[in-house]
């Protein structure tokens, strides 16, 4: 099961949160597993930003759920691949990565022939079922 959405620079993370929230609704997680929900939205925040204000580029968000893992990729234009770094304790910005690092269960990025993709993926709690299937 998977769902996608463009976002040009003109948007908003926000919208990508709004977007995400409204299928981790479908998926259960806003009541279930909360707290991995906060994650996922928390990275998807991360991700787009990264796009926009590094990248340039809009953001292809790509939600894909494998009834294991939940897997978060925001494609972009720019070939530059993300890492952490360190940031100084006074520096607004740079930490990124090193949230999606915390957050997310794995993540990695992938070059891609127009830019890259980056993927974190999240596995719920064990108590947290998948969608339910239809008849």
């Amino acid at each position: 099961m998977g769902w996608a959405r463009s976002l040009p620079l003109s948007s908003a993370p926000k919208a990508a949160r709004d977007w995400t929230r409204s299928h981790l609704a479908t998926l259960g997680w806003l009541g279930s597993d909360p707290d991995t929900a906060d994650a996922v939205l928390l990275t998807v925040s991360e991700l787009v930003t990264n796009a926009h204000r590094h990248a340039r580029s809009a953001a292809q968000l790509v939600l894909t759920w494998d009834h294991e893992c939940l897997h978060v990729t925001v494609h972009d234009d720019s070939p530059h691949l993300p890492e952490p770094r360190p940031a100084s304790e006074d520096a607004l910005g740079g930490r990124g990565m090193f949230l999606v690092d915390a957050l997310a269960d794995t993540w990695d990025t992938r070059p891609c022939p127009r830019g890259k993709d980056v993927t974190a993926c999240f596995r719920p709690h064990p108590h947290v079922p998948g969608p339910r299937s239809r008849p």
